[in-house]
């Protein structure tokens, strides 16, 4: 008997204000054509004076909930994704637990930039391989509005603010690439790359900082980096570009999604892309992208799902899954 983490539910939650690209030509210099062009971002949305990255957090982790035909007290674990936390502590995780009114189990907080939804995945798959854990309830969720120089126009239009969440649940598998849940993980980090892309504040500046970023150094790292770790994550089970019926990347920019599928040689039709609608919203981008993939329709029972992602750190993984 093998036991697998299988995807139980899923949901997410948007603010409710849109920002479309025409919304920067009054602010910074720069054009709708301009943004699209590099990115592929049409909107994003951003958070309203007061909202916390808790409270995206909560509502996505509710739909799940309500998705799986849960309660909060069949949660034994919460992990949430997040650069963008409401304190220094306690953990985000803490605050969506009590808002929940989720009494039982324990939560905790996952900080790897944008790849911090799957280095939250592989933890919340090990908690419940080890038998810590049957059902885990797994979030993204950032603010990364509050991150931006609104004077610098190679970052403020990239990011926008949103939230994710998962289930998983402990079920029997056989032990082969068939199973349902998720079928491996692939971790890697490298601290050597920190100046690329960073946040200048923190406890040793007493400042919340602004994001900087080199852009074509981070492009040249994503492309290599993401289609190599999903080809390592598929390789653990004997699998290929050819068997995935969906890539979930990190939604980013369009160009470096384009790049990696073209590496990975699966076509641009077998990839959920929304970067055009809610930008990049970090560790929340991944499980936005897999709610918004089942709620069209895309993603359906049996699917063999990749997720890839890269951030700061640098920090990069990802997961195989089937859904």
């Amino acid at each position: 008997m093998t036991i697998r983490a299988v995807v139980k539910g899923v949901g997410h939650y948007l603010p409710e204000r849109v920002v479309p690209n025409s919304e920067f030509e009054t602010m910074i210099d720069t054009s709708d054509e301009w943004i699209r062009s590099r990115s592929g971002i049409e909107r994003r949305h951003f958070v309203a004076e007061g909202q916390t990255t808790s409270d995206l957090a909560t509502r996505a982790a509710q739909a799940a909930l309500d998705m799986a035909g849960l309660e909060p007290d069949d949660i034994d674990a919460l992990v949430l994704a997040t650069s963008t936390a409401d304190l220094t502590f306690p953990s985000a995780a803490t605050m969506v637990q009590a808002r929940l009114g989720m009494t039982r189990g324990f939560a905790f907080d996952v900080q790897a930039v944008c790849a911090g939804f799957v280095f939250a995945l592989a933890n919340a798959n090990a908690l419940i391989l080890s038998g810590q854990a049957r059902r885990v309830l797994v979030i993204g969720a950032e603010t990364f509005s509050r991150l931006m120089d609104w004077t610098d126009r190679g970052t403020c239009v990239l990011f926008g603010d949103g939230a994710g969440a998962l289930i998983l649940e402990a079920q029997e598998g056989n032990g082969d690439p068939a199973d349902r849940g998720i079928l491996s993980t692939d971790l890697n980090s490298d601290g050597r790359h920190r100046d690329i892309l960073y946040v200048d504040g923190g406890v040793s500046t007493g400042t919340t900082g602004h994001l900087r970023m080199q852009g074509k150094e981070v492009f040249r790292h994503a492309v290599e980096k993401l289609a190599e770790t999903a080809h390592a994550a598929l390789e653990k089970v004997n699998l290929s570009g050819e068997d995935v019926d969906w890539i979930v990347p990190h939604q980013a920019n369009i160009r470096i999604i384009e790049a990696t599928a073209k590496r990975m040689q699966v076509p641009m039709e077998r990839v959920i892309v929304t970067v055009q609608d809610h930008g990049n919203t970090s560790a929340a981008s991944i499980p936005l992208a897999l709610s918004v993939g089942h709620e069209r329709g895309q993603i359906k029972p049996g699917d063999l799902l990749v997720m890839e992602a890269i951030g700061g750190g640098l920090a990069w993984g990802a997961v195989v899954l089937r859904w």
